[in-house]
């Protein structure tokens, strides 16, 4: 398998008046998983569509292993697309072996195939079923399997963990992490920032169209400031006010949640605490992902 990256490379795309896409950049580098998230409408869906060819962008251009992706390197694409894509009356067997056989493989080998993923994703007593008589846990694992079952070389995935119960969830991310170790480049979306932050080595985040952040959530959080966890149950509303480079960001039961920016002293934070009485908790936290979209989304739409 090529150590390849995938890139997108300027592309735009617009529906009438409507901007959907401009001059959106960024690469999936080779053994990377890549966590694409936007609000509603942002543009996931387009750029994935775009990448696999179901698209055409208006501008710019998909590139895989630094050559233009065309059709026969699309065939060694697995995708996911946000809505199902299976054929509902088809057993689930049968609908994966004749997928594998459509990117080239042969029928022993597509057969292997769709067993081993059939196993591996938890589907063994559902293998002789109609997707259409599955539960949508169950057609989203047959989905998941159909992206995999080729043995592709690079995965798009649109929400893979829409609709996945918590083991499942443990499971595709284990499937993911294998992949990206075997030098894939995996991207995927989800709203569900928790998981994008746990899994993913970059992340880039997309409003209306255009890339307004991308990079390690280390880096995200660069500049973003440092929350502080006070639980002071003496304290009286706004005892925090006033303290230079401090913000209160939520208040309850006594328990406060603050943002130091940059040069803020949290010495004297600790002691305008102590001043109300017990302190029970001063500690330090991250920002998580999920704050640190709204913060981005907030900025770029004022």
């Amino acid at each position: 398998m090529p150590a390849a990256a995938l890139e997108i490379d300027g592309i735009a795309k617009r529906y009438g008046e409507i901007v959907a896409l401009s001059d959106l950049s960024f690469e999936v580098r080779a053994g990377e998983l890549f966590g694409f998230v936007g609000s509603n409408g942002a543009g996931k869906t387009t750029t994935m569509r775009i990448a696999l060819g179901v698209l055409a962008p208006d501008a710019g251009q998909v590139r895989w292993a630094g050559a233009p992706v065309t059709l026969a390197t699309r065939r060694r694409f697995g995708y996911l697309p946000e809505e199902r894509g299976l054929y509902p009356r088809m057993r689930v067997l049968d609908q994966l072996v004749y997928l594998a056989e459509l990117h080239g493989m042969s029928t022993n080998q597509a057969h292997r195939s769709a067993e081993h993923w059939i196993a591996r994703l938890g589907l063994r007593d559902r293998r002789t079923d109609e997707v259409q008589k599955l539960s949508l846990g169950n057609a989203q694992r047959v989905q998941l399997a159909a992206a995999l079952v080729h043995e592709p070389d690079v995965l798009v995935l649109d929400e893979p963990f829409s609709g996945l119960d918590p083991v499942a969830v443990d499971m595709l991310s284990q499937v993911l992490r294998e992949r990206a170790s075997a030098g894939v480049p995996v991207i995927f979306s989800s709203h569900q920032l928790d998981l994008v932050e746990r899994l993913c080595d970059r992340v880039g985040i997309i409003q209306d169209g255009r890339l307004v952040a991308c990079g390690t959530v280390a880096e995200l959080r660069a500049g973003s400031g440092v929350r502080l966890i006070v639980e002071a149950p003496n304290a009286p509303a706004g005892w925090a006010e006033g303290l230079p480079g401090v913000e209160t960001l939520q208040v309850h039961n006594g328990r406060t949640v603050l943002l130091l920016r940059e040069g803020a002293d949290d010495q004297a934070v600790l002691a305008a605490a102590l001043a109300t009485g017990p302190v029970r908790e001063f500690s330090r936290h991250a920002a998580p992902l999920a704050e640190l979209f709204r913060t981005v989304v907030r900025r770029e739409g004022s």
